[in-house]
This record gives structure tokens, C-alpha cells and sequence, in this order.
């Protein structure tokens, strides 16, 4: 029964572009960037009038200042809302905009063949030509080796290839439901808090974590050292399970009743994409807030 059920945890490379491996998650995630950014530039040219917005020009409002509320309430200084306000709303509507976009038709069903076994044959044989080439400058016995067990890796490769095709992969797969994405995502919120923490304390905000006043306050800079770092797993691993995991519910659902039984499952995902998108930019703005507020005042 389980033929047609396809669960992939990691990324699936549909092309190579340059040598760089384009995944299906990447593919996405440049779809969403683009459509938020054709979005923005048609908002942008439908600026006409301010005291009665309609249309396309109404609903962007609607969301600028419900994201420009949600950052000002937290921040209560218009200075800082202004400076965080362009990282809040960018990651709550990248981030929205992968989740919810893993809900459409089509996305994870729609497939291309791709010939997996074929790139990794030549993968196999450019790693072999790299061992090859190093040890070309040591003893003549040390070549012959690397030559016979590249003919066997790559005589493997080839009874491989002879008893299975290509592979189809799905075409889409939302940027969140890749680790990469959600750790990069991570990377940037913790990197740019210490940014802005450096920006309005200088040298001293270094002093949260390297304090040599006293042995309690030497191991606590420790202690939020570590922290920083355990804020990039967790960010990271929280939404890539969470979303991960709606989108293997949905999968088996629909395997199992494709009819009827999906559509609350649907409202849920729709729900928690929702949540998880506000999670990150809200965490993301209190981390910013308190990096630029001097230690003593915690």
C-alpha cells in the first residue's frame, strides 16, 4: 500500500546549476522570494490615495500595521521600531509565505524525473579524479591502488544504473521544511541581535558575556554564551519539525482518504503555519529589544 507514498526528510536536488545543486526546497524558496517582491513592486505603483486606500493598496496596509503594532508594542520607542521593523516583517512573511504555500495542490505532488543515480555515478567519478590527481606525487604502487578501486566504485555505479531509472522527485517543497533554511533564518535573527546590541551599547554589551567581576558573573556570561548558540538550535529545529511534521500528516492523510478526512488537517497546518511564522519574528523581536538595553537594567 505504501507504493505511492513518497516522505523525503532532506531536500531533493532537481537540477545543477554552475556546479551549485539546486533542491526543490531552493526552488520554492526563490519562488516566494520573487512573488513577495513582484507583491511589493505592484503595491508600490498602486499608491495613489493615502486617505482612501482600496484594493491591493488597502490590503498591504492591513498588514503593515498590524506588523508595525506587533513591533511597536514590544519596543514602546518609535526609534526602534523603525530600525526593527524591516527584519520583523520580512521574516514573518518569508516564513509565512513557505509554510502556507506547502498547503496548495500541487506542491509535493507535482514531480519531475530526475536521474538521482546518474548524478551521483558522476560525483563518484569526480571525487575518484580528485584521489587520483593527489596522490600522483607519491609512490608509483600508492596510484595503482586508488586506479583499481576507482574502476570498482565506478563498475558499481554502473550495475547500479542498469537496474533502476530515473527518480521522480517533487518539483516544490517549502523552504521551511528544509534544516538549511530554517538554520540560516536562525543564523540571521542571532547575528543581527548582536549587531543591534553592539549598535546602542558599544564594547559594553560584550560584557554579558565576558564579566570578570565576580565568579558568579563570570560563569553567568558563560552561561549566556551558550544560550546565543542553543537559540540557533532552537530555532532552527523548531520550525523545521514543526513544519516538517504537518507536511508528512498531510501526506499520509491523504494517502490513506484523499477525500474528505484532509480538510481539518488543512485548517490545522494553516493554523500552526500561521503560529510558527509569528513564533520566530516575535522571539526574534523581544531578542532584539533586550540585546539593546544595557545589562544593568535587566
Amino acid at each position: 500500500m505504501a507504493t505511492g507514498l513518497h516522505i523525503s526528510i532532506s531536500a531533493e536536488r532537481l537540477f545543477t546549476l554552475g556546479g551549485l545543486d539546486i533542491t526543490n526546497s531552493m526552488f520554492t524558496s526563490v519562488l516566494v522570494s520573487m512573488l513577495l517582491i513582484s507583491f511589493a513592486v505592484i503595491t508600490k505603483s498602486k499608491l495613489k490615495n493615502v486617505s482612501k486606500p482600496t484594493g491591493i493598496q488597502n490590503f498591504a496596509e492591513m498588514i503593515i500595521e498590524a506588523l508595525h503594532g506587533l513591533v511597536h508594542g514590544v519596543t514602546s520607542d518609535f526609534k526602534k521600531t523603525r530600525l526593527f521593523f524591516p527584519f520583523i516583517s520580512t521574516f514573518f512573511l518569508v516564513i509565512i509565505s513557505n509554510n502556507w504555500l506547502g498547503l496548495i495542490p500541487g506542491v509535493g505532488t507535482i514531480r519531475l524525473l530526475v536521474n538521482e543515480e546518474a548524478a551521483q555515478m558522476e560525483e563518484a567519478v569526480k571525487h575518484s579524479s580528485v584521489l587520483v590527481n593527489s596522490v600522483q606525487a607519491s609512490e608509483t604502487t600508492i596510484i595503482e591502488d586508488a586506479t583499481i578501486l576507482t574502476t570498482d566504485e565506478v563498475a558499481h555505479e554502473d550495475s547500479a544504473n542498469e537496474h533502476s531509472g530515473p527518480v521522480a522527485v517533487p518539483i516544490f517543497r517549502p523552504g521551511t521544511a528544509d534544516i538549511n533554511t530554517t538554520i540560516s533564518l536562525a543564523l540571521i535573527s542571532i547575528i543581527v541581535t548582536q549587531i543591534f546590541g553592539f549598535k546602542y551599547l558599544k564594547f559594553g554589551y560584550f560584557k554579558k558575556f565576558i564579566n570578570f567581576s565576580s565568579p558568579i558573573m563570570f560563569f553567568v556570561g558563560i552561561l549566556e554564551l551558550i544560550s546565543e548558540f542553543a537559540k540557533i538550535i532552537s530555532f532552527a529545529f523548531r520550525l523545521f519539525g514543526n513544519i516538517l511534521a504537518g507536511e508528512i500528516l498531510l501526506v499520509v492523510i491523504a494517502f490513506l482518504c484523499p477525500i474528505i478526512l484532509p480538510m481539518p488537517f488543512y485548517g490545522l497546518e494553516l493554523f500552526v503555519g500561521f503560529i510558527q511564522a509569528l513564533v520566530f519574528s516575535l522571539l526574534t523581536l523581544v531578542f532584539f529589544n533586550m540585546a539593546t538595553i544595557n545589562h544593568e537594567e535587566h
